[in-house]
């Protein structure tokens, strides 16, 4: 099983406190990672404050460009790889310069890109950027993805879309890689059948051993009709991780975190279906014995990758420390010889 972090690109008081996210912090994370023997770090997208942070806090968070700190990143590691988790295709309208970006990156980090795409957690951020367009999101990048694989891919690209346009487009070079992994983000199923269709991983977040075990059978359906074998899909959840030897004291660091502040807010748009649900057992919250249960029925269930964990900390040094806490007591019974 695979396993990677989730890194503050945009995440001060959301999931974190503010300030957070110092470039000098951002750099530790990464290269603690690498050492660590993570896969990938997956940053987020944000490009304005949502309300309920603004009503929170007496400053503005910094969201840094996600895809500017991996390309200054890159150049200072070696093996890391970055993941997008997720790139809001509904702010970047312009999608010829998008792909540009991403081509750019994945040469420059030698082929170290993954790119996870989504609407979006917070509608209102879409609605400050372009703030007469009722477009439907999940249409937007559905659309988005197709327009991109086409100039990945053909040498002289058009494209007449309802949303994207372009004509005769040498996009060059093309991406390093020679197939640059992209995952739809979301727990709709909407996520599921355009994985199905154009992705090559499906990247929810927060789901319950339950909700997840019944998508991931509904993924390999989609898959067989799409004429897909399912083993080539990377199953790649999110989850909140809380590592302690005493199981009390990690729910309570859980409780008392940004992040789980930042989980109830979310409730509302993301994970509106699971409101009742206990964050505690959805999420990978416990002692290493309890979390290596958890993350081993996840495996079972057909998750391939823990992608991006977020851990529940209100400082880079406490983040610095459950990093290697869970790289030393969970990752190596995950696959055990």
């Amino acid at each position: 099983m695979i396993v990677s972090v989730g890194f503050p690109t945009g995440m001060e008081g959301l999931t974190y406190p503010i300030p957070f996210s110092e470039p000098a912090a951002l750099l530790a994370i990464a290269k603690q990672a690498e050492a660590l023997g993570y896969h990938s770090i997956w940053g987020n997208d944000h490009m304005t404050t949502q309300n309920y942070v603004r009503a929170e806090f007496g400053r503005p968070p910094r969201f840094w460009e996600i895809l500017t700190t991996y390309a200054w990143l890159a150049g200072q590691t070696s093996t890391l790889r970055f993941g997008t988790g997720i790139l809001v295709l509904p702010m970047r309208r312009d999608i010829v310069v998008t792909a540009k970006q991403l081509v750019t990156l994945d040469h420059l980090s030698g082929g170290r890109l993954e790119l996870g795409v989504g609407v979006g957690a917070y509608r209102e951020e879409f609605e400050a950027l372009s703030p007469d367009d009722k477009s439907h999101r999940g249409n937007i990048v559905e659309e988005g993805v197709r327009a991109l694989k086409l100039l990945f891919r053909e040498d002289r690209a058009s494209f007449d879309g309802d949303f994207y346009q372009f004509r005769d487009v040498e996009l060059f070079p093309k991406p390093l890689q020679d197939k640059l992994p992209i995952y739809f983000g979301g727990n709709n199923i909407n996520q599921l059948r355009r994985t199905a269709q154009l992705g090559d991983g499906w990247l929810p977040a927060g789901l319950p051993l339950d909700r997840i075990t019944a998508d991931i059978v509904q993924l390999r359906l989609l898959c067989e009709g799409e004429g897909r074998d399912f083993a080539d899909i990377a199953v790649a959840p999110q989850y909140i991780a809380m590592v302690d030897y005493d199981h009390d004291r990690a729910v309570e660091r859980f409780q008392n975190s940004q992040m789980h502040k930042h989980l109830i807010s979310l409730t509302r748009s993301t994970l509106k279906e699971q409101a009742g649900i206990s964050m505690v057992d959805a999420n990978l919250v416990g002692t290493p014995g309890e979390v290596v249960e958890k993350a081993l029925a996840l495996k079972a269930a057909g998750v391939t990758h823990l992608l991006g964990l977020y851990f529940a900390v209100n400082t880079v040094d406490e983040l610095l420390d459950q990093m290697t806490l869970f790289a030393e007591e969970v990752v190596p019974h995950l696959d055990p010889a």
